[in-house]
């Protein structure tokens, strides 16, 4: 390189490789497109390489760019957490704590809880990321996990707090339009919710169905949140958690003999955490509130 850029100039070519253009990239920011432009300029005279190519869909990294992409990304997670460590002192239950957690996870019993721990911390900022996918907590990504797989990384603290329970729902509504399954075989004459793209935990519960495969799937969805709200609106049969769907009195659980999927949970974060007084009233919170859902899950 000619020339040391600043962060900022990382930051806003990490932002235009994740959003696809200039002007998303400044929305995401908080800049100004012009600003993101200067930026993306500097870096390359600074490598002395083009890193985007203009198209009709946006911008296109060209192969330098995407070979600096993980560089860029890994100082983008650093200075987050950075910034979410230097909000708070180590002995105050205050400053920035990101939680990462599945989206039925997040959307249907974090909120009690994040709403209890704020009552009682004021102090306390939240970043929730929903995501199915395991994020690295080595790197950062969050501070503080809830995870459905065992962790198996190093230098993490994890309690396990017992399964959450998936099985078969439909709305009251398309039951009374097709009827009830009166067996798991019956399956295959409704319309089912299935998934779109198979995952290691959705390979593990089709082995308890056979006969039931993506091809038999009248809507196909990665989503647990749309998966849901299609089941709450009648489209048909689909897996969900038991604890969530119980909270609908019009939504109906189906052959409990042929699926009752146990979703073990297990509360993660860097061991390094664990003496700031922050990360751990989160963890403790989060154990407590979850390991109640889970008793009744």
């Amino acid at each position: 390189m000619n020339s040391e850029p600043s962060w900022d100039v990382y930051r806003s070519f990490a932002a235009v490789l994740r959003e696809g253009s200039l002007s998303a990239a400044a929305r995401a920011l908080g800049m100004t497109q012009p600003s993101i432009a200067r930026h993306v300029d500097a870096l390359e005279r600074a490598i002395g390489g083009t890193l985007f190519v203009r198209s009709q869909r946006g911008l296109s990294p060209t192969d330098r760019a995407l070979a600096l992409r993980p560089h860029a990304e890994a100082l983008a997670v650093a200075a987050d957490a950075l910034r979410r460590t230097g909000t708070g002192r180590p002995d105050a239950v205050a400053g920035v704590v990101r939680i990462s957690a599945s989206h039925s996870v997040g959307v249907a019993h974090l909120p009690p809880i994040l709403t209890a721990l704020r009552r009682e911390h004021p102090g306390l900022i939240v970043e929730l990321a929903l995501s199915n996918e395991v994020d690295d907590l080595l790197q950062r990504r969050a501070d503080i996990a809830v995870r459905m797989v065992e962790p198996t990384q190093q230098a993490l603290v994890a309690r396990r707090i017992g399964a959450l329970h998936v099985g078969f729902h439909a709305h009251r509504d398309y039951l009374d339009r097709r009827g009830m399954p009166e067996s798991a075989a019956e399956l295959r004459g409704h319309d089912l919710i299935g998934f779109d793209t198979e995952t290691p935990f959705i390979r593990s519960a089709m082995r308890h169905l056979p006969g039931i495969d993506r091809d038999a799937f009248a809507l196909r969805v990665d989503s647990e949140a749309a998966q849901l709200a299609a089941i709450r609106a009648g489209f048909g049969i689909g897996i969900c958690q038991i604890a969530i769907a119980r909270t609908d009195p019009a939504l109906v659980r189906l052959l409990p003999d042929a699926l009752d999927l146990p979703l073990p949970m297990w509360i993660v974060m860097h061991e390094d955490l664990r003496r700031s007084e922050r990360y751990r009233a989160v963890f403790d919170a989060l154990v407590q509130g979850l390991s109640a859902v889970a008793a009744n899950g």
